[in-house]
């Protein structure tokens, strides 16, 4: 009866850790994604250290959380006594680190906020002038995610329009519905998106 606890005891902690193990795995490539992604992650995490923070914790807990993960599969398969002491080491490790997070977390709360984002969108954007790196950022979000803005096309009520775009009122042009969502995609209805007609831009 022992043996079969054990036994069951050690392929639920295989089972355990190979899904932590694929956790990792995810997060590590998130974090690969955001920190290189040409699409404009890059330039906004760049331009916040908040941000820049953020995006190297989550490659490094997706790293740790990773090898974690790879320590516990082989510890409890192999019943190895010298992986399973590293796999409690990290389970350590990461605690101390989630709870330095969660210390962080609780200091920059107002810089976590949708308040903050949108303020920052009114204060910085300037609609389709690709050379601010700010502007091109968010356009390459909002065309990329098929968005409009923090919380939708309201946002960008109170953003003057360039002087040469009349026919552009409230809408930037990135938030117009697309073909396919890319800078390359066609515009579904662009005028009728840029004189306000809802069915015609992104809403989220």
């Amino acid at each position: 009866m022992e043996g079969d606890c054990l036994s069951c005891m050690k392929y639920l902690m295989f089972l355990f850790n190979f899904f932590i193990f694929l956790g990792g795995a995810c997060l590590l490539g998130v974090g690969i994604w955001v920190i290189v992604d040409p699409t404009g992650f890059r330039e906004i995490v760049a331009a916040n250290p908040l941000l820049f923070t953020g995006a190297y914790i989550m490659l490094a807990m997706g790293a740790m959380l990773f090898l974690l993960g790879f320590l516990g599969c082989c510890g409890a398969i192999r019943e190895n006594k010298c992986l399973l002491l590293f796999f409690f080491l990290f389970i350590l490790l990461i605690f101390l680190v989630e709870l330095s997070a969660a210390i962080l977390a609780f200091i920059f709360r107002e810089n976590l906020t949708r308040e903050f984002f949108t303020k920052e969108l009114k204060k910085h954007y300037l609609r389709n002038n690709d050379t601010d790196v700010f502007s091109s950022t968010w356009n390459s979000v909002m065309i990329t995610f098929a968005c409009c803005g923090v919380n939708g096309p309201e946002d960008f009520e109170a953003i003057p329009h360039l002087a040469h775009s009349s026919l552009e009122k409230v809408t930037p042009e990135a938030c117009c519905q697309r073909e396919l969502q890319s800078r390359e995609g066609m515009f579904v209805d662009k005028e009728a998106c840029l004189r306000g007609i809802e069915r015609f831009q992104n809403q989220q």
